[in-house]
């Protein structure tokens, strides 16, 4: 297991029990967004540094801190697929970009057990290059052989539906619509196995076909032993989806446990009248 951006740790395997593949313990995140305060250079910032500390340096430059993730701890193991849920602004993509490694945290500690694969970052695509020359990129920024890229390339085209309408697949990725382009990230990052993927909204792309196949897919993942964290403003998705829902509220985490749970409460949050209504109407 692995903290993530740090120390590697040997892996056991446990027996008759589930094995954890992302470990999060009390983790904060913390955006530092500069603002007006007086003393903007870099070599007034430095003296600042010298004069009173990091603390005191930032509050002279007018350093705003903003806590996009306050105190959360939770252990996804190996076979699940968890959904992230909560308002605009809870903090949902900034913890999945931690657990990615891409940000730091400035408390607590996450471990995770291979390397988490952040959908949209190891499947970058290129607009002035072509869909073809983007699936293959795509597939060994994965770490796919060749071989094994070139064994996939049709089975990645035909799951993305991006050349049911024309052969798109030759043409530049900035003719694509912003919709084709999410679908083919999504087919090239779904086309290898992961310890760990991390999708955010990728699945409120497309047609109802397309998140079918995408749906079978993440399903196809879990039962390869693999774990899958979804974002998601569809509570449809995330019930079609998901077996666990973590709830994010203000950067804090307000629930954790099974779908239909989790979401009951959250709807009651977030339509607090529609849910009365339904509730009077169960009684008549």
């Amino acid at each position: 297991m692995t903290e993530t951006a740090a120390t590697t740790l040997p892996r056991q395997e446990p027996r008759d029990e589930r094995i954890p593949t992302v470990i999060a313990d009390g983790v904060d995140i913390v955006y530092r967004v500069n603002g007006t305060g007086a003393g903007r250079g870099s070599a007034t910032a430095a003296l600042n540094r010298i004069l009173g500390g990091k603390k005191k340096a930032e509050k002279r430059a007018g350093v705003r801190k903003v806590h996009a993730v306050r105190g959360v701890s939770f252990t996804a193991y190996r076979g699940e697929a968890i959904g992230l849920i909560g308002t605009n602004g809870s903090g949902k993509s900034t913890l999945l970009k931690a657990v990615a490694g891409l940000l730091p945290t400035e408390n607590g500690r996450i471990f995770t057990d291979g390397q988490p694969s952040l959908l949209g970052v190891n499947a970058a695509l290129m607009n002035d290059l072509t869909g073809e020359r983007n699936v293959r990129l795509g597939g060994l920024a994965m770490g796919m052989s060749r071989e094994q890229v070139a064994q996939r390339y049709d089975e990645i085209v035909d799951f993305s539906g991006i050349n049911e309408k024309g052969d798109f697949i030759t043409l530049p990725m900035r003719t694509y619509s912003s919709g084709m382009g999410a679908r083919l990230r999504f087919s090239i990052a779904v086309a290898k196995e992961h310890d760990v993927l991390l999708i955010d909204e990728a699945l409120a792309t497309g047609d109802r076909s397309f998140q079918k196949r995408s749906e079978q897919r993440i399903k196809e993942l879990r039962e390869r032993a693999g774990t899958v964290f979804l974002v998601s403003h569809s509570n449809k998705s995330i019930r079609d989806t998901c077996d666990r829902v973590l709830w994010l509220e203000r950067g804090e985490l307000r629930m954790d446990g099974p779908t239909e749970d989790v979401l009951k409460e959250y709807e009651t949050f977030t339509n607090p009248a529609k849910t009365t209504k339904a509730a009077k109407a169960a009684k008549k």
